[in-house]
């Protein structure tokens, strides 16, 4: 496969959240649902999903265009899923060790995940731990 027709497709998961990322060469542009990276409008969602792209560098940023597709969960789980899924597609698309270390050092979640999930509802409580409350009088 020629470097022009090259795409690297990486998945990620938070909580109930889910994000898809396609990587190919570009320009730079980022879209996330199909809105451009720079239109997000609350800022912490948007610097969490730009921080791989700011530790890999403008030397990598410069030569790919992003497609990341989210789903499922709240907007930070998906912010979170997007950060991650972006990040494995980076480290695939370069295939250099120095980003998944620079990664790795700045925060580990980046390429590893979070595994804690809710837990579910047990028989006869109100929730996953509570009991029903005892009256002794």
């Amino acid at each position: 496969m020629s470097e022009e027709q090259k795409v690297i497709i990486s998945s990620a998961r938070r909580k109930t959240a889910r994000a898809t990322c396609y990587i190919f060469p570009g320009k730079g542009r980022v879209f996330v649902n199909n809105i451009p990276i720079e239109l997000i409008p609350i800022e912490m969602v948007r610097l969490k999903v730009m921080e791989p792209l700011l530790l890999a560098g403008n030397g990598v940023r410069s030569k790919i265009d992003a497609k990341i597709v989210t789903y499922g969960g709240g907007i930070m789980g998906q912010a979170d899923a997007a950060r991650m899924a972006l990040a494995r597609a980076l480290v695939k698309f370069t295939g250099s060790d120095e980003l998944k270390k620079i990664y790795r050092a700045y925060d580990r979640t980046m390429l590893a995940g979070d595994p804690r999930q809710t837990e579910s509802e047990k028989w006869m409580r109100y929730s996953a731990r509570r009991w029903r409350q005892k009256s002794y009088r």
